[in-house]
């Protein structure tokens, strides 16, 4: 065989990449079909946003009651979601956020957009940013029957987890910094980080070591562009010449972490920047206590878990 078919030239516990190009996920590669799910009466389905690039998603719709004639039915929230998985892993089709996805509309009478934006390192940085805001653009165009006949797209929500919320976080200074600008009467609401995937050279108190490590090997085949290192204003938010956080894009944030989670510093130290920045909307900090890494996306019922998307529907409604 081959030698350049099976010697390796990058191997940690998420991929391999072997010398030939040829990339193993060794894991989060399990899919499920959308559909209408039993459990919650949320219906899901899939579409193409992008044919250009492939980008899809995943639109989740809650069980509506039918409305009589003459009678108009409030529009929905509509939340844009963007998995984790260090953007070298996961899909919108991954079980666990399928669930998750399921969850959370039923819960809190809301439509989603779960995007499937383009993994690293087949497609690196800024090609998952990239996607996201043609998601966005997407989604506040309303450019999908449940969305135009159901969704409110003055309060469009965008949340994700791990390096979904990294994206997240830089989709929202995209929408604040006037770089690109959505559809008249589009707006986005609110943003929700939870357990974002940051760091920067400068290690910070509390910072847990084998994630620093295990960064610094993979934010290369991450991004394309490799100057600035751990210090990129879009993996490291508070490093110098980053953008200011005052133009993060959203009225209200809240910024979630964990007790044992490995990325508790730098969240803490991300919502301890925004609200020194001088950004004029509403802050909120949950940690969770006793907790791991994205475990309510693993845990779904334990306590801690439900009391995440209490809060997190609470967010969404506006209390």
């Amino acid at each position: 065989m081959d030698p350049a078919t099976t010697e390796l030239r990058f191997d940690t516990p998420l991929l391999r990449i072997y010398n030939d190009g040829r990339v193993e996920r060794l894991f989060g590669t399990e899919t499920t079909p959308a559909g209408f799910d039993g459990a919650t009466g949320v219906t899901s389905k899939d579409v193409v946003i992008d044919d250009a690039t492939g980008v899809s998603a995943r639109l989740y719709i809650p069980d509506l009651p039918a409305s009589g004639p003459g009678h108009h039915r409030k529009k929905l929230p509509i939340v844009v979601y963007f998995h984790g998985g260090g953007m070298v892993l996961n899909s919108a089709a991954s079980p666990t956020y399928h669930r998750y996805l399921n969850s959370l509309v039923s819960k809190a009478g809301a439509l989603a957009v779960s995007v499937n934006y383009r993994l690293a390192p087949e497609h690196p940085l800024p090609a998952a940013y990239d996607d996201a805001w043609a998601a966005l653009s997407w989604t506040a165009s309303a450019a999908d029957p449940w969305l135009s006949e159901h969704g409110d797209v003055g309060r469009v929500f965008l949340a994700g987890d791990s390096g979904g919320a990294n994206v997240v976080h830089n989709v929202a200074i995209m929408a604040g910094a006037g770089q690109s600008s959505l559809p008249p009467g589009a707006a986005v609401e609110g943003v929700i980080i939870l357990h974002p995937m940051f760091s920067g050279k400068e290690p910070i108190d509390g910072e847990n070591a084998e994630t620093r490590e295990l960064t610094e090997k993979l934010w290369p085949l991450i991004c394309a562009d490799q100057e600035a290192g751990l210090d990129d204003p879009r993996l490291n938010p508070m490093a110098e010449g980053a953008p200011s956080l005052q133009k993060l894009g959203c009225r209200k944030l809240l910024v979630c972490s964990a007790e044992s989670d490995i990325v508790l510093a730098r969240a803490a130290a991300y919502y301890q920047a925004v609200m020194a920045s001088g950004w004029p909307g509403m802050a909120e900090w949950l940690e969770s206590k006793g907790e791991e890494h994205v475990f309510f996306l693993n845990k779904p019922d334990c306590e801690e878990s439900v009391a995440l998307m209490d809060r997190v529907v609470a967010f969404l409604a506006g209390n």
